[in-house]
């Protein structure tokens, strides 16, 4: 039984094993993606993202150049990592690989993955740059529902008041008067000529009676 057991040796010596690390770490940073097996993905992680680390733009970057060159053995991998790479991983504060698994290999039924950077997969970018709503419960969503459209009515109105001049709205008022007073002398005319014909009525009844009180 190994306890204790932090770094996964991979089945190689530890010369084989920093050689294929830095091969690999070479090839991702020229490609920004590449396929492997799983454990050697998450032993690259470990491997790579401090180098990554020493590419943000600060002081001493000679001196960071020939540490990571080092590590690398290849020069074009340092020009790519202090270039573009280290432009696009500049506001990060870490997590700059991502795995992602793709099942099991044909053969030997080993699991395979990608491992990338994360700053140059634009299709993950745009997912997660659009914000998830936040579902609440039905009672704040109503309140918050009237209450926005609350304001919105209370806009509205503002609105179509500030719109119209005040002396489009005193004219207005005064043709609202004159109308109104219009419709007062037609219904006191209308009125007048109904008393006017009971009156005839009333003076051509008196005939009448007289004539029933000598037929009488």
């Amino acid at each position: 039984m190994r306890h204790n057991k932090k770094i996964n040796h991979l089945s190689r010596t530890k010369a084989h094993r920093e050689a294929m690390l830095a091969n690999m770490a070479a090839s991702l940073i020229k490609h920004k993606r590449i396929f492997t097996t799983t454990p050697k993905a998450k032993a690259l992680r470990k491997y790579v993202e401090p180098l990554i680390t020493k590419s943000k733009p600060g002081p001493n970057t000679l001196h960071l150049r020939r540490i990571v060159f080092a590590s690398l053995q290849d020069k074009y991998a340092v020009k790519e990592l202090f270039g573009t790479v280290a432009e696009k991983i500049g506001d990060r504060p870490g997590g700059y690989t991502r795995i992602i698994k793709t099942g099991s290999r044909l053969g030997d039924n080993a699991a395979m993955c990608f491992i990338e950077l994360v700053d140059f997969n634009e299709n993950m970018l745009k997912t997660t740059s659009k914000k998830t709503v936040t579902k609440t419960r039905r009672s704040r969503r109503k309140s918050t529902v009237t209450g926005s459209l609350a304001a919105e009515s209370a806009q509205t109105s503002n609105e179509t008041k500030t719109d119209v001049p005040e002396e489009e709205i005193k004219k207005m008022q005064d043709v609202e008067t004159v109308v109104s007073e219009e419709a007062v002398k037609v219904e006191e005319t209308e009125t007048n000529n109904g008393v006017a014909t009971a009156e005839t009525e009333t003076e051509a009844c008196p005939i009448d009676g007289e004539k029933k009180e000598k037929a009488e």
